[in-house]
């Protein structure tokens, strides 16, 4: 996957929300929903994907990825949708049934007005109820509406050549306007009652849905109270209050995120209540927000677009009435430049806000962070430039067994595997911290002078506080490069205090021949960079240490008459394989359950270890790390 793919995945926010791949063209590949976006898209990063045998491609074709956060789930949901009819993406699957969401349409200018079903919305006037997630529901819903308000559903050239009425009159569900057996004035009565239901004013017709429910079963007629149960969970599945479905007409959200003169602008389009579009631009401004708002608002409505009745704002533009007055002008009715303060509009905007922020921070571009990251970090360890090659050692031991060390390297603020290393340090140093930390600096500084490819970096970190920083610079002046190499030591964050008084000390940067640490400072994208660098070398050394552990350990089993059991015994008598090591025979020979020749084998064996200085202690291994990503 592209790596700047990756990059903006992982600052994915993990709510529900629609993404979009797209190539290096910039035409959609695929649109997805998810109930939580990092998690679900981070799937598509794993070798093989999902499984999907189209989404394989995504790997070798995608090069951008774009989200847009929604509210909830169902929001996701019909958004998806809308998207996905907009760009049409290739890598979707396409059902011979492609049809969008089901609205219900209703127009009151006609003579006898009739709920049609229709799958686009248009700006005719017309009422619009919707969008339906469940098409099965709606269209149950409709034949309950029909049973309790009876209005027409046959087409206008139907109704225009009957002369009498149709079964349906006969029945209830019909009042037969077709045969003038209702008035204008009684069918409009009829109307306002179904809008009433469709907008979610159910509570009176549910109470008597459960009355007639619950009299079916209390007269043993089940069949009876399962289809009123049936009718009223199809009515409340409808008329559900939702937040992609409000009872707003149209209107438009604008969503502003400001850091300093860098500005992201969320703009979205609800129709009828409904999410339909959602649109986000990076710019620079110095302007306050009420001036920037009123720039950004003629842009956005310049030429012929459409103005819907309500523009939502996080404060009202500079010289609002002077702009109100070209966008009523534009719109050829009344325009409300509001700011909301409860319901379902201030949740609107609350979303154009949400998605100005989470946009922000997706869009930023990544190495611009790292090159502010570098440069803070410079001033703030008085560097004479932004550090370009960053290394870092960290010792891994566990009571002094098994010490190993590694060295990472990051180049502009990068892992750069090539230059990885790893260290066993020699059993003289393995039981001391500092010691261990003073000859692995001093190995991996010999490295870089002693190899063509590698080069000393711009400020080498250790991880520790003053103890590892000073072993470091012990190494260092051995060396003679006490004025060529920049160290430093970072430590932790810590609980410091008792009780109610504990607090976290923060991560610190500790400096030769300064008392004080440098506090950095939370998420700062100096302590970002440096933290990252940290973290990597202390997976990169756990990861080494684990594996020499299984393999020192197993060693054991390689003496005749030792296996899995008995090498457990053996360990589990002595305490540790450094106890072992300093074992004597009759020690050995003393150990209960030990066959005499088996020990004596063992006193061989350790006599053999011991005796090896293995020259991989003077040396460094290269890695091969393509397993384990680095921590972000």
């Amino acid at each position: 996957m592209d790596p700047g793919i990756v990059d903006k995945v992982s600052r994915f926010p993990t709510g529900p929300g629609v993404y979009l791949f797209r190539d290096g063209a910039g035409e959609a590949l695929y649109v997805g929903k998810a109930a939580d976006l990092r998690t679900r898209v981070r799937s598509y990063l794993k070798p093989g994907g999902d499984g999907r045998y189209q989404l394989r491609f995504l790997a070798n074709e995608a090069r951008d990825i774009e989200f847009i956060a929604t509210g909830t789930e169902q929001e996701a949901l019909l958004l998806e949708n809308t998207v996905i009819k907009k760009h049409k993406p290739r890598y979707n699957i396409k059902l011979k049934d492609d049809k969008a969401f089901l609205l219900l349409r209703l127009d009151r200018s006609e003579l006898w007005p009739w709920f049609r079903f229709v799958r686009r919305r248009s700006d005719d006037g017309a009422m619009y109820f919707g969008p339906f997630a469940s098409a099965k529901s709606a269209r149950r819903t409709l034949r309950l509406l029909h049973k309790i308000v009876p209005l027409r559903d046959c087409t206008d050239s139907v109704l225009r050549n009957r002369t009498r009425p149709c079964i349906k009159h006969q029945i209830g569900r019909c009042p037969a306007p077709c045969a003038d057996l209702v008035t204008k004035q009684e069918y409009d009565v009829l109307l306002d009652e179904a809008v009433r239901i469709l907008r979610g004013e159910i509570g009176p017709l549910v109470q008597g849905l459960k009355k007639r429910m619950a009299d079916a079963a209390a007269s043993l007629e089940f069949e009876r109270a399962q289809a009123l149960k049936e009718q009223m969970q199809a009515l409340q599945s409808v008329a559900e209050r939702q937040a992609v479905v409000a009872r707003a007409g149209d209107e438009d959200a604008v969503g502003i995120h400001r850091r300093g003169d860098e500005v992201t602008i969320a703009f979205l389009a609800f129709r009828g209540g409904a999410l339909e579009q959602c649109r986000r631009q990076k710019l620079t401004s110095e302007a306050p927000t009420d001036l920037l708002l009123a720039d950004l608002l003629a842009r956005l409505y310049e030429g012929d677009r459409y103005v819907p009745a309500v523009v939502l704002v996080p404060e009202l533009p500079a010289e609002p009435a002077i702009l109100r007055g070209w966008l009523e002008k534009k719109r050829g009715g009344r325009v409300e430049l509001h700011v909301p303060v409860r319901g379902n509009r201030k949740h609107h905007l609350g979303l154009a806000q949400q998605n100005a922020q989470l946009a922000d921070e997706a869009l930023m571009d990544a190495d611009a962070r790292r090159r502010v990251g570098a440069e803070r970090l410079a001033r703030l360890l008085d560097l004479d430039e932004p550090p370009e090659r960053l290394h870092c050692l960290d010792v891994s031991t566990m009571q002094g067994t098994n010490t190993v060390a590694s060295r990472v390297c990051f180049v502009d603020g990068q892992p750069f595997k090539a230059h990885y290393r790893r260290f066993k340090i020699s059993k003289e140093h393995a039981g001391d911290d500092f010691s261990a930390m003073e000859e692995a600096v001093r190995r991996s500084v010999s490295l870089c002078l002693e190899r063509e490819d590698e080069e000393l970096p711009d400020l080498l970190v250790v991880d520790g506080g003053r103890g590892q920083l000073a072993a470091a610079e012990r190494a260092v002046v051995e060396l003679g490069l006490q004025d060529d190499l920049r160290l430093c030591g970072l430590a932790k964050s810590r609980l410091k205090g008792v009780g109610d008084a504990r607090v976290e000390s923060g991560e610190r940067i500790f400096l030769p021949q300064q008392e004080t640490p440098v506090p950095l400072g939370l998420d700062a994208q100096e302590t970002l960079l440096i933290a990252a660098l940290r973290d990597e070398a202390h997976r990169f050394a756990i990861t080494y240490h684990r594996s020499q552990r299984g393999k020192i350990t197993s060693a054991l089993d390689e003496v005749v008459g030792v296996g899995p059991a008995r090498r457990r015994a053996v360990l589990r008598h002595f305490g540790s394989l450094t106890a072992l090591r300093a074992a004597s025979q009759q020690e050995l020979l003393a150990m209960p359950g030990l066959p005499k020749t088996v020990a004596e084998a063992i006193y061989r064996w350790l006599l053999g270890a011991g005796a090896e200085t293995p020259p991989a202690a003077d040396a460094a291994e290269v890695s091969d790390d393509s397993v384990e990503p680095p921590l972000k």
